[in-house]
Parts: C-alpha cells; sequence; structure tokens
C-alpha cells in the first residue's frame, strides 16, 4: 500500500464463500506488481495438480505506483497457464488497477470452486458471491452490460469477464476487462471457468492523500510532459501500433499465411494508415493515461436481407492485424474486425486465435485432416469459414475442435505437422518474424511472449550479427522487465520511466530505493519466476523449434537452426549461474 509497509492481500476461498484479509509486510521486498504476484504464486501453486483444477490459485496484483502516475496502469495475473502447463502471466490495462487501488488491496488471491456459476464483487468494506447461473452462457458484452445494471456503482468499477470460450475452457480463453482490455494470453479464461466464475466486479471509492504534494507533483508533471509533448509516446497515439504494419512487411518481418511467407501481398491494404482512413472512429486511454492508444475500427455488417445493417466498434491493434489478418492472408480491414469481433465475442485470445488457425488451414491443404472434421472449409483468406471454426473452438463443437481448443502446438501431436505448427514453448507465435532475437527470446522468456525480452525489438536495432549480446541483452531485458513490471508500467512507456525517472517517482511517494536495489527487486522476482517453472517440469534444453522458422527467410535473412539453439543453450548456462549465484 501507498505509504504503508506491507503489501495488503485479499484471500478469496471460492469453494466456502470466505475471504480473509492479509497484511504482508514480507512482501514488500517484491515491490508490487509482478514481484508481489509472483511469490504469492509460488506460495500457493500445486504442481502436482492439472492447470485447470480447482485447487490452482488466480493472483491479482497491482504495482506500487499503479495509478499515481502516467502510463503505470496495468494489473498483473498469475496463474497456471492450461495451454504451456507452466508459468502464466498476462497483463491489463483500464479500470482495474484503479478500483483494486482504490478498495484497499494490492492483491488479491482466488482459490477453490463455486458449486455453481457465479461472480464476484469486490468493494472496500465487503466482498460478495453472486448467482451467475443466467450469466452462463453469455458473452463478455452481454456479462458486462447486465452487472453495470445489476449492481451498485458508488465509486469507480471495473468488470472483468469471460465469454463461452473461458466456460468451455479453452487454453487459450481470455478474460475480457473494461471492454476494449484483455487478460489475453496464456489462457486465465479457462481457470476462471474451472472454478465457475463467469466474473468480478471491483469498486473503489476511498481517497489517498498524497503527503508531499510539491515533490510528486514535480515529477508527475515532468513524467506527463515527456509522454505528451515528445515524440516517445506520439505513434501510439497517432495510428496505433498498426503503424509498424508496412515497415515491418517492407523488410520481410510480417508473418503471412502460417509463416509460408515473410512479406503480405495486401500488407499496404491492412496497414495502420488503410484503419485510420477507412475504419478508426475514436481512440480511448486507460485510466490514468494521456496517451490514448485504444483505436477503436467501425465495422458496418449486415445481419438480415433487405438492407438491415448493424454497426459494431472493434478494438484493434498491430498484434490483431497479424494473427488475423496477414498470418490468415485476410487482406481488408472490414474482414478483420469481423473476425476480431467473433473473437472477442467467444472470449479467446485473438494472437492464439489466428495461429492455431494458421496451422489447421496448412492442416486442411496438405491433408492431415478432412472437412468432416473442420465442418467448414479451411482456406488462407476465407473468412466465413474462419468465423465458424472460432466459434467451433470456443464451443468445442466436436474433437476436432475440443483438441484444436487446447492449442496448435497439442493439434499438432495428436494430426502432425508439428513444423509448421508456429509455437514457441507451445505459446503461439508473436507477430514479429524478425530474426533470432524474437525466435530465442520468446522460447527462453519467462513466459514465452515476446513482451518477456523485447528479441524482436533487438533485431531491429541489431548491426551486425552477434551471440554474445544477444544472449546478454535478452538476459538483461527480461530482468529490466520484471522491475518495470512491479510498478506495473505499461511497457509502451518503458523509454519514459528510465531508472533515474522511477526512482524519483516512488521517492516522491515515500518509497525510498536505490538504483542498486531496483536491480536486486529484478532479480529476486525473475529468481523466483525461474523456480516456479523448474517447480511445474520446465527443461528450457527440451523446447522444440519449429522448422517453419528456418524455411522462411526472416527480416535478418535465412536462420540457421544450430545457431538458434546454440543460444538457446547460452541462454540457458546464464540461467544456471544466476541461480547458482543464489546460493552463494
Amino acid at each position: 500500500m501507498i505509504y504503508e509497509k506491507y503489501i495488503r492481500v485479499l484471500y478469496i476461498d471460492m469453494t466456502e464463500n470466505k475471504i480473509r484479509i492479509e497484511n504482508r509486510a514480507d512482501l514488500c521486498e517484491y515491490l508490487g506488481g509482478v514481484g508481489v504476484a509472483t511469490k504469492l504464486l509460488e506460495e500457493n501453486i500445486k504442481p502436482e495438480l492439472d492447470p485447470l483444477h480447482e485447487d490452482q490459485p488466480i493472483i491479482f496484483a497491482i504495482g506500487a505506483a499503479s495509478t499515481v502516475f502516467p502510463v503505470v496502469t496495468k494489473t498483473v495475473a498469475m496463474f497456471r497457464s492450461p495451454l504451456t502447463g507452466e508459468l502464466g502471466e498476462s497483463y491489463a490495462g483500464g479500470r482495474m488497477a484503479m478500483t483494486l487501488f482504490l478498495a484497499g488491496y494490492d492483491a488479491v488471491v482466488i482459490l477453490g470452486k463455486a458449486k455453481r456459476p457465479s461472480y464476484i464483487t469486490i468493494s472496500r468494506n465487503d466482498v460478495g458471491f453472486k448467482d451467475a447461473r443466467a450469466l452462463w452462457g453469455a458473452t463478455s458484452d452481454e456479462v458486462g452490460r447486465i452487472i453495470r445494471e445489476r449492481e451498485p456503482g458508488g465509486g469507480k468499477r471495473s468488470i472483468i469477464r469471460i465469454g463461452p470460450g473461458g466456460e468451455n475452457m479453452s487454453s487459450f480463453a481470455s478474460v475480457c476487462v473494461d471492454t476494449y482490455r484483455h487478460f489475453g494470453r496464456l489462457g486465465l479464461g479457462a481457470v476462471f471457468g474451472s472454478k465457475n466464475l463467469k466474473a468480478i466486479s471491483i469498486v473503489g471509492d476511498r481517497s489517498v492523500p498524497i503527503k508531499n504534494f510539491k515533490d510528486y507533483f514535480k515529477v508527475y508533471q515532468e513524467i506527463y510532459n515527456r509522454v505528451t509533448d515528445t515524440e516517445i509516446m506520439s505513434k501510439y497515439h497517432d495510428v496505433g501500433t498498426p503503424i509498424n504494419i508496412e515497415p515491418l512487411n517492407a523488410v520481410g518481418g510480417l508473418p503471412t499465411k502460417n509463416l509460408r511467407q515473410n512479406v503480405f501481398e495486401h500488407g499496404e491494404s491492412i496497414s495502420g494508415e488503410a484503419f485510420a482512413q477507412k475504419n478508426l472512429v475514436r481512440k480511448m486511454a486507460c485510466t490514468g493515461c494521456p496517451v490514448g492508444c485504444i483505436h477503436i475500427g467501425q465495422l458496418r455488417r449486415e445481419f438480415d436481407k433487405g438492407h438491415e445493417y448493424e454497426v459494431i466498434s472493434v478494438g484493434y491493434d498491430y498484434e490483431l492485424i497479424f494473427a488475423l489478418g496477414s498470418f490468415l492472408g485476410v487482406k481488408t480491414p472490414n474482414d478483420i474486425l469481423d473476425l476480431i469481433d467473433v473473437v472477442e465475442q467467444m472470449g479467446l485470445d485473438a494472437m492464439s486465435t489466428g495461429v492455431v488457425l494458421g496451422w489447421a488451414t496448412e492442416a486442411f491443404m496438405k491433408k492431415l485432416i478432412t472437412e468432416e472434421q473442420t465442418i467448414v472449409p479451411l482456406a488462407f483468406g476465407n473468412v466465413a469459414s474462419y468465423k465458424k471454426a472460432i466459434e467451433y473452438m470456443a464451443y468445442k463443437e466436436n474433437d476436432f475442435y475440443s483438441v484444436l481448443a487446447q492449442g496448435a502446438d497439442k493439434a499438432s501431436d495428436v494430426y502432425g505437422g508439428k513444423e509448421f505448427a508456429m509455437t514457441l514453448a507451445k505459446n503461439e507465435m508473436a507477430g514479429y518474424h524478425t530474426g533470432y532475437a524474437a525466435v530465442v527470446g520468446a522460447a527462453v522468456g519467462a513466459r514465452h511472449s515476446h513482451l518477456c525480452n523485447g528479441g524482436y525489438s533487438l533485431d531491429q536495432s541489431m548491426k551486425e550479427f552477434n551471440k554474445e549480446k544477444i544472449v546478454d541483452t535478452l538476459f538483461a531485458e527480461e530482468k529490466e522487465r520484471c522491475m518495470l513490471n512491479s510498478l506495473v508500467i505499461c511497457l509502451f512507456a518503458r523509454k519514459v520511466y528510465d531508472r533515474k525517472t522511477i526512482l524519483a517517482a516512488l521517492n516522491s511517494i515515500g518509497n525510498n530505493l536505490t538504483d542498486e536495489e531496483l536491480t536486486a527487486i529484478g532479480e529476486r522476482i525473475y529468481r523466483a519466476k525461474l523456480r516456479i517453472k523448474k517447480a511445474l517440469g520446465f527443461d528450457q534444453m527440451s523446447v522444440k523449434l519449429p522448422k517453419r522458422f528456418f524455411e522462411t527467410p526472416s527480416m535478418s535473412g535465412q536462420l540457421d537452426e544450430k545457431i538458434a539453439y546454440e543460444l538457446i543453450g547460452m541462454y540457458n548456462k546464464k540461467i544456471e549461474e544466476f541461480m547458482a549465484a543464489e546460493n552463494r
């Protein structure tokens, strides 16, 4: 808690409908955010049990500077991933961090399973367990509307909820946060479903006066000015992350048609500029962020004969355009927005959905699977079939879609095509075929995400290939992002929040740390993550990379499989030395 020497943790037992609150001074050494969440996960996880067993925990945590400074807007969720079987770590913006802060909680630990479909209400003075049987089967949009009408406000509110994909425990089901934000990757929605948990409504209404307002406001204003008056963040507001489509396409780094290509012939048609000109209707921001990087596109869709149309507002960004656009050979903004909307209503992660469908399309082309299994003919660019397939995955329509809903790695185990199942340690790839650092970075990252250590960015900045530089940079960045995510800073603003700025911000709200202590916090968090991964049976050297990464040229040219595995080995050696140093 701000100005306190403890972390306030709310424990919720869904089996017994009981709660308890603990003030944990011992967690302060993890600062907040991902640090606190990782330690709480380590304390509560059950390595011997299935990821979807009711005794597995869900952890939420906000950071040491959440909502107090610009762009410090995220909440972290930690869990055992049903997609990979190991560390699950996901982030969402929206209003959730602010409402938890104003409700007076730094972290929430959810355990057990409700006897029937339920939702939880959290406020400063109460936690309620509510019947959600009438909501079971509803889309995330419908659930949000109903809870807003049913539950009183009285302060700032955030509603997080799952759709059919989570209820049916798809391994990459998401959790929707305040309509346009999500805990997307690694299957948190399925863990909600395993607990009969449909939604959580959080209301915060407390006031927290700033003690040293003069020093605080000086730091706040400096950060605000850097965010709004310089070019550091301007691209995120203007065209948004889709601005990366054309540049990556131009240099051969845009994964296309299940990475059979590194350039999309219709790249210009689905560029950020094309979306802005044809579909963009407004921009939104997470609470506490002045940037406004959430881009909302409008889709006009016919729903009946006789020129009957509806207008749908859909959030889009680079990763969604890649996954449901170039990766599937979909060539217009309208069609991409149409697919995003179906994914949203079904409550699935858009990136995994697109990559899984990419594998399924190629497997269908190569006759590894039949139309009897897929129900609809899968072909790159066939939007009508993809819309049906997304629904079939969410509802696990048949045996094939039940397997497909477990991810591309699992599907390729059952049906073949492992060499073109584009996953890294079972997590579907991100939209960057930039070089060794992108592939290796995701393979060695704590949650196997491009956001663990920014390998894709390293590829784009390196002038000459250097093995040691790749490994050292990935390792250093992994630890640094552990520290940043203990705050929890939106990583778009990582260049704004350098070490000097972070220390000034923390000092102004009474959290006096040194640069050396920030380093130690990052290392402490990373070690805890590695301990969890080891307890869950993860072996870095057993990771197998799909052959397709080495068949299709990257932005950096043709990649050599032997070099990639050598880099993974070098990184693994650094991990072993790093963990051994803890015991000296």
